[in-house]
């Protein structure tokens, strides 16, 4: 027992380590989105850094403050829903864009695109959508409306974009009471639908998952080979062809969408003449897939 235990830690170790970065790689690209494209042009956002934007353009108020002020409150809610190891994740991801974000503004003085705000809107957005899904993917938060919609999907089967979505369509259109400035009101919301799709093509991208039903008559070498080269469970299940009227073993498999081209090498090098059919899933849950959800 003791020769395994090192074993299992150093793999926690090695995953914690895994998602803290890709928790910071998120949110430095929300900071450059957020400084380098939206905020020098006027551009608002949505979320807790929405607030931030329109504190500032209004007094001034540095928006790295706002937003961890904002955000202190909101943990303590956090803290009681979603446990201890989410809010470490989010304390630490509102840490280092608390910390980049007055570091960008530093070496990077106005916009890269002052006078294409629609390409500032475009790029910002994708910064901004791509930072938040990176950071959920590791099981993180940027804090904010991140938080409202991580306890929403702790329940419900709704995606992170939409959630997000309707939470800030308010935060955006109140910039115009400091902006007064319905084009920036615009280009607000398309900053919103923007970030939203690409949060969503980036979570559901390491998540999509897909399932196999392969027939062949080496069933058991191939279930062997997915079960030791993917770590995937095989299930076989006796059938009978209604032509041949022979018994047949039929596989029934699940993987992630990113392991496909890995089984179908494997199965060609095996059976080239095995009858394999492929599909979409919705959703798996279970071990090694998502956790079931129920309220």
């Amino acid at each position: 027992m003791s020769s395994v235990l090192p074993i299992t830690n150093r793999q926690q170790l090695l995953r914690e380590t895994k998602d803290y970065l890709l928790i910071a790689l998120g949110m430095i690209m929300y900071a450059v989105g957020w400084t380098v494209f939206l905020l020098p042009n006027n551009l608002p956002s949505g979320a807790v850094p929405g607030i931030a934007s329109v504190v500032y353009w209004a007094t001034g108020f540095p928006v790295q403050y706002t937003y961890l002020i904002i955000n202190f409150a909101l943990l303590l809610l956090a803290l009681k829903i979603l446990g201890l190891k989410f809010c470490l994740k989010t304390i630490f991801a509102v840490g280092v864009l608390t910390f980049a974000t007055p570091v960008l503004q530093h070496f990077i003085s106005g916009s890269l695109i002052s006078d294409q705000p629609f390409m500032a809107c475009v790029l910002g957005a994708s910064f901004c959508g791509g930072g938040i899904g990176v950071a959920f993917s590791a099981n993180g938060s940027t804090g904010g409306t991140d938080i409202i919609a991580a306890i929403i999907n702790k329940y419900r089967d709704i995606t992170l974009g939409r959630v997000i979505l309707i939470c800030d369509v308010i935060i955006i259109s109140s910039s115009y009471f400091v902006l007064h400035d319905w084009e920036k009101v615009v280009y607000g919301y398309v900053v919103l639908f923007i970030s939203s799709f690409v949060l969503d093509q980036v979570v559901n991208s390491a998540r999509q998952s897909v399932q196999f039903f392969i027939i062949s008559r080496k069933y058991d070498e191939i279930g062997k080979r997915i079960n030791k080269d993917l770590h995937r469970g095989v299930t076989f299940i006796d059938g009978v062809g209604c032509y041949t009227n022979n018994n047949v073993k039929m596989m029934f498999v699940l993987a992630k969408k990113r392991e496909s081209n890995t089984i179908f090498r494997l199965i060609k090098d095996i059976d080239p003449n095995a009858f394999v059919s492929q599909s979409a899933v919705i959703g798996v849950f279970g071990e090694g897939f998502d956790k079931i959800k129920v309220k």
